[in-house]
């Protein structure tokens, strides 16, 4: 049996503040202390970290193109290599197949749509739209994932422009 929670976690409101990995993993909100991605690849993803990390990463608030995970230099973040469909990355690919909804995380980072000033701020659920591999910035194959807010149930609004 899974011990996985799909969709808000109960007594955790939209724009709950943490102020660590711990915080949020203790709540329930995003389980692992350091992976971005928490999911198994046959089950879907049930929660993402974002706080572009990857210089591909794009956040416009109600819209995010997410980088995924892997064969990433642990100390500079530059894509070392090239990403596969597997594992945490296929768990994305899952949710988008199945239509789940996926909890959403901030960070404080460069590039984040209004990033809260410390810590990490629970911003609702998103679902993912689409996916697919394409050559990123550092030159090696990425998987892009579209993530989309849930009607009314992301605190997130576009951003202008």
């Amino acid at each position: 049996m899974s011990d996985s929670t799909f969709g808000h976690v109960p007594g955790i409101e939209v724009g709950a503040l943490f102020p660590d990995r711990v915080a949020l993993s203790l709540a329930g909100v995003h389980r692992p202390r350091r992976a971005g991605i928490c999911g198994r690849a046959k089950e879907g993803a049930e929660s993402i970290i974002l706080n572009c990390a990857f210089v591909d990463d794009r956040d416009r608030g109600d819209s995010i193109l997410y980088t995924g995970s892997g064969a990433r230099h642990p100390k500079t973040g530059r894509q070392i290599g090239d990403q596969t469909l597997a594992r945490s990355n296929l768990a994305l690919a899952e949710s988008a197949r199945r239509r789940l909804p996926v909890r959403v995380s901030r960070g404080v980072g460069r590039g984040v749509w209004d990033p809260p000033l410390e810590g990490y701020r629970y911003d609702g659920l998103y679902t993912v739209q689409d996916y697919y591999a394409e050559t990123g910035l550092d030159g090696y194959r990425i998987w892009r994932f579209v993530l989309e807010a849930v009607a009314g149930e992301s605190r997130a609004r576009p951003a202008p422009g």
